[in-house]
């Protein structure tokens, strides 16, 4: 039976957006905000403490997400779970699509992983990776919370994978979050189950261009983030979003939809990103980013 180690381990994640305009499901980028989560075991029940976002919202029990995920790694290593005492610093916003529960998937299940002698042994980082997925249901933010910068994820054999692409260091981001939560499965329930093959076609070629355009060419950012999959279908819950969306694409700025919304991301130049951020509709916030963070990181106390 794996041993556990007896100080604390603290892992940081970072924020994501997924799907970046045209790669559905598949493409994400780790941004310039990171939650902090220290777990320790201890002999009794769990004890939780949150602070920041999601504050007085999230449960303080066993089915915080962090805890459920800690509870499957262990699992997945063949170690009894402990009682475990877990403090979250959350600054990344919740329901807002930047990733915060893929960042709290990630989180627990290299917590977990810390927690265990030799648990790198026990289970490697893309098997840890793809355990995440299975959590979270789909790859896209997973990925680059787990592996950081930008990522492309798939499946093989009903198992996720991803690998991570370039980010041309001259580019940054800007975020605009709204006041209101969308809950992604209300975003995701607009989609239809079918689109047109001129649309999925048109889709193929831009995230493919976005590879590129992320890479090395900028300059082509705002053609291939254009999305004609998922954006428009998502508008009925998130009509600001996209009168935003469609405002500044019409200035030449490389807008979309962050993941399921509501909050608009503008991959742009470093030498712009102040007065993109200067567009931010009143009452909503703004966060100018780094683009391509380093994925988790673990330290065991």
């Amino acid at each position: 039976m794996p041993t556990l180690h007896t100080g604390p381990v603290t892992v940081t994640v970072p924020a994501t957006s997924a799907n970046l305009g045209p790669g559905y499901d598949a493409l994400g980028l780790a941004l310039g905000l990171r939650d902090t989560v220290t777990a320790e075991a201890v002999d009794g029940p769990d004890e939780v403490q949150v602070t920041g976002e999601g504050s007085g919202e999230v449960p303080l029990d066993g089915t915080h997400l962090v805890l459920r995920s800690m509870r499957q790694a262990f699992d997945a290593m063949d170690c009894d779970a402990p009682g475990i005492r877990l403090s979250c610093a959350n600054v990344i916003p919740h329901g807002r699509g930047l990733g915060s529960s893929s960042a709290a998937i990630v989180a627990g299940v290299c917590a977990a992983r810390g927690l265990v002698g030799g648990g790198s042994l026990l289970i490697d980082d893309d098997a840890l990776f793809a355990l995440a997925a299975d959590v979270e249901g789909h790859p896209d933010n997973v990925a680059p919370a787990f592996y950081g910068g930008f990522t492309v994820a798939y499946a093989v054999g009903g198992r996720f994978r991803a690998t991570t692409a370039a980010v041309d260091p001259r580019v940054a981001a800007v975020a605009f979050v709204p006041p209101d939560p969308v809950r992604t499965e209300v975003a995701r329930g607009l989609l239809p189950d079918a689109v047109p093959h001129a649309d999925a076609a048109a889709n193929a070629g831009r995230a493919a261009l976005l590879v590129a355009a992320l890479g090395q060419r900028p300059e082509l950012l705002l053609d291939a983030t254009e999305d004609r999959l998922h954006q428009d279908y998502r508008e009925p819950a998130m009509p600001a979003t996209l009168a935003l969306v469609r405002s500044l694409r019409a200035d030449g700025h490389a807008a979309f939809v962050s993941g399921a919304g509501p909050t608009v991301l503008v991959l742009t130049d470093r030498s712009t990103q102040e007065s993109v951020a200067s567009r931010v509709p009143g009452g909503w916030a703004v966060h100018q980013l780094a683009v391509g963070a380093p994925g988790a990181a673990v330290e065991v106390g």
